[in-house]
């Protein structure tokens, strides 16, 4: 006989960030099943909530607008939105009058944590070690070590759930070239993840590069060259894509991250989904015109009395390899596709603004790979309502958020689509369809409506022109 479980969660949690954050917020005080409300768990091995802390510079606001919160997209009416944030911080009347759509990033980051401080079930310092499905019982069973405030391991323990949510996010993402200078301390190079803890290193240096053409990028290069004097900026920007471009911002292109589009998406066959994702960068990789707008005007302001600014900026190169020089600076080889040219940069300090990558799922889920049913290229296959798809063995669900760009778009990391997915979870999860979903989102309509199978087309049998005898 074995012995009883503690009750088990209706949901556990892996990870809190934004998008697993907005998901308790929507969950609290819901109903579950039966007469309680729904019981949730969520954990996260930091000790408190921060969203990209080294990227928190002044006066950088977020892409999407402030409606993109935890909450409002899906429930306008809750305590947990970022009007009723500032209705609590006394701040109501002067947002009203700053007239701001997108808000600064510090700000969003505060108003996460006043939710993240307020909400129960949330267990920060609790490093989830490992997933099992247990078979007599029918729930997930998850290990845990909980960790003190320096980051040891202080107590081993275990819950159990009827299904789960995974939230574990992204890591940054450092190019094989670049990835023993990071390793090594003598020069600085870093992640963009890590700038604001090093921007008084990377200030002190004489000449500085940044690799990066997106938005982190972009405003990693402003903050550099307002903090530098005219004419010594010493300053090198370089990017791989052909231009610096700025993002798709207009307002049918960002229809592509409406639920109909992501809809749609996860529609297509998955070699038209991997076709489309990279060619699809200008709407999640540009920058935003309003930042280069602000680069230009830096540059062109520093020209007024004469002479041009210290500064260089090159699209289309890429970063074959890298090296030290002695122990003080760097030489990066970089290459140039459309000269087909190569040549060499040596500088004192390095910002990687080369972005993030998905957290890969092997280690967590080890004990479940078995029943994960995989694609072609060996990832998760994610159902429409963000379920990794598993052997009917399991009868719980295993959500995914931000981990399911390859089958439901550009639109997964998006903050903006943050509470309808949290919202379409939750109606999965619950069959009470508390936050209904809209039928319509976008006006442009993807794809055909009335579709019929594509014929083949007829051979054509082409006479020459000449006839030979």
């Amino acid at each position: 006989m074995t012995a009883p479980l503690d009750a088990p969660h209706d949901l556990v949690g892996i990870g809190i960030g934004p998008f697993n954050l907005s998901l308790a917020a929507l969950a609290h005080g819901l109903p579950a099943h039966g007469a309680g409300p729904l019981d949730t768990a969520f954990y996260d091995e930091r000790r408190t909530f921060r969203w990209h802390p080294g990227l928190l510079i002044d006066g950088t606001t977020l892409q999407v607008p402030f409606l993109a919160d935890l909450v409002t997209l899906a429930d306008p009416a809750s305590p947990w939105s970022f009007l009723n944030y500032l209705k609590d911080k006394e701040r109501l009347y002067p947002f009203y009058f700053a007239q701001q759509f997108h808000i600064q990033r510090a700000e969003y980051d505060a108003y996460c944590r006043w939710v993240a401080d307020r909400l129960p079930g949330l267990h920060f310092g609790h490093q989830v070690d490992a997933v099992r499905w247990n078979h007599e019982h029918d729930l997930f069973e998850v290990d845990f070590t909980q960790l003190d405030p320096g980051g040891e391991a202080e107590a081993l323990g275990r819950t159990h759930t009827r299904h789960l949510v995974l939230g574990i996010g992204t890591a940054p993402y450092v190019p094989e070239p670049l990835r023993p200078l990071v390793e090594a301390p003598t020069v600085p190079v870093i992640h963009s993840a890590d700038y604001l803890d090093h921007r008084a290193r990377i200030l002190g240096a004489d000449h500085v590069t940044v690799i990066g053409s997106g938005q982190s990028g972009a405003e990693i290069f402003l903050d550099l060259l307002r903090a530098r004097p005219a004419g010594r900026e010493r300053l090198t920007w370089l990017a791989r894509t052909p231009s610096f471009a700025p993002m798709e911002y207009s307002k049918l292109g960002l229809e592509h991250f409406t639920p109909d589009y992501t809809r749609y998406f996860h529609s297509l066959p998955e070699p038209v989904r991997d076709r489309l994702v990279p060619a699809q960068w200008q709407l999640h990789k540009g920058i935003d015109a309003d930042t280069i707008a602000a680069i230009h005007h830096e540059l062109y302001t520093r020209t007024l009395h004469g002479g041009w600014p210290d500064a260089v900026l090159t699209p289309g190169v890429t970063v074959r390899t890298a090296g030290r020089v002695a122990t003080t600076k760097v030489e990066l080889h970089l290459e140039h596709a459309d000269q087909n040219a190569r040549s060499r940069l040596t500088t004192d300090a390095v910002v990687l603004a080369t972005g993030y990558r998905e957290r890969p799922l092997t280690r967590l889920l080890a004990g479940l790979d078995p029943y994960l049913r995989k694609d072609s290229s060996g990832r998760p296959r994610i159902d429409e309502r963000h379920r990794m798809v598993t052997d009917p063995g399991i009868t719980g669900s295993i959500f995914v958020q931000n981990g399911e760009r390859h089958t439901h778009g550009v639109g997964a990391p998006d903050l903006g689509l943050a509470a309808w997915r949290s919202a379409a979870i939750l109606n999965t999860l619950t069959a009470r369809n508390p936050y209904p979903e809209p039928t319509r989102t976008a006006f442009t309509t993807f794809g055909l409506e009335h579709r019929e199978p594509a014929r083949p087309r007829p051979a054509v049998h082409i006479r020459p022109l000449v006839d030979h005898p």
